[in-house]
């Protein structure tokens, strides 16, 4: 299960906004370095029912893309919160998951849990769980 390592203040950020948008779930993008998440950034959810699904803005994707492409941190994955849920992908995020083998972080509560999009994954056919560490610093 190869894992990942997350700076504290992006687990912090993630944590924050999930509480934040209540009872809504909320959203962004895991940006790093190979396997070091340095930022999670918080976008707009714009589904039409947040209470249950998550959508990010696509003008904050674009955005980072064109960031990634100025020397910016890699969309190394996706993050969303499932505010009266378990912190695991559920169908609907598999449904929504390429198997391109990015990060997907569940926030629910006070946890995070990890896992990686892949074909043929163990939730659901698209997800691997892996271990997540925090940055020594």
């Amino acid at each position: 299960m190869a894992g990942v390592t997350i700076s504290r203040a992006a687990a912090a950020a993630m944590l924050d906004a999930a509480a934040a948008a209540m009872p809504s779930e909320a959203c962004g993008l895991l940006l790093g370095a190979g396997d070091r998440i340095e930022r999670a950034t918080i976008a707009a959810n714009v589904a039409s029912d947040r209470a249950r699904r998550f959508e990010i803005d696509p003008a904050h994707l674009f955005a980072a893309h064109r960031a990634a492409r100025g020397g910016g941190g890699t969309i190394l994955g996706y993050w969303h919160s499932h505010p009266s849920g378990l912190a695991e992908p559920s169908a609907t995020d598999a449904a929504m998951a390429d198997p391109d083998g990015r990060i997907w972080a569940i926030v629910a509560g006070r946890g995070i849990r990890w896992f990686r999009a892949v074909p043929h994954g163990a939730l659901h056919g698209r997800f691997d769980p892996i271990e997540a560490v925090f940055d020594p610093d």
